[in-house]
């Protein structure tokens, strides 16, 4: 199960709605071994693309470098889709290379407004398999 800030939800969601009509994609980092996801980072969609999101290699190598500097890892890698169902496509189970983070997928499908619908789904994708898990949204997590 994910368990998310309603406050990092909401950035997620709102980044999606902000990048719409090409998908927006990004990282949210916590403390390596926890599990816990604290730090959102929101990238650039290098394929400036409606329907396939890329970040950018300069861009994700400065991220790595950082979360390493920080012993954090990458709990949650998030994109959107723009004009299909929060379900992980064929190129982005290619893509999956992080087998321990939460693969979060938001459909901004039904409109990019701050009140128009959005689905928020959340995947492990170990191997090319996929696997949705339960998302657990709280106020703040456990001191």
């Amino acid at each position: 199960m994910l368990t998310i800030t309603r406050e990092l939800r909401d950035a997620i969601v709102a980044h999606a709605r902000a990048d719409h009509p090409d998908e927006a994609c990004g990282v949210v980092a916590g403390p390596e071994g926890s599990g816990r996801p604290e730090r959102f980072i929101p990238m650039l969609n290098a394929a400036r693309s409606p329907t396939f999101y890329e970040f950018d290699s300069g861009d994700l190598l400065k991220l790595y470098r950082e979360m390493d500097d920080r012993d954090e890892e990458p709990v949650i890698v998030y994109h959107s889709h723009t004009a299909t169902e929060a379900y992980p496509s064929r190129t982005d189970v290619s893509y999956a290379s992080e087998p321990n983070a939460h693969y979060v997928l938001v459909s901004t499908a039904d409109g990019n407004g701050a009140d128009d619908p959005y689905e928020f789904r959340s995947f492990r994708i170990v191997d090319g398999v996929i696997t949705e898990e339960d998302v657990q949204v709280v106020e703040a997590h456990p001191a």
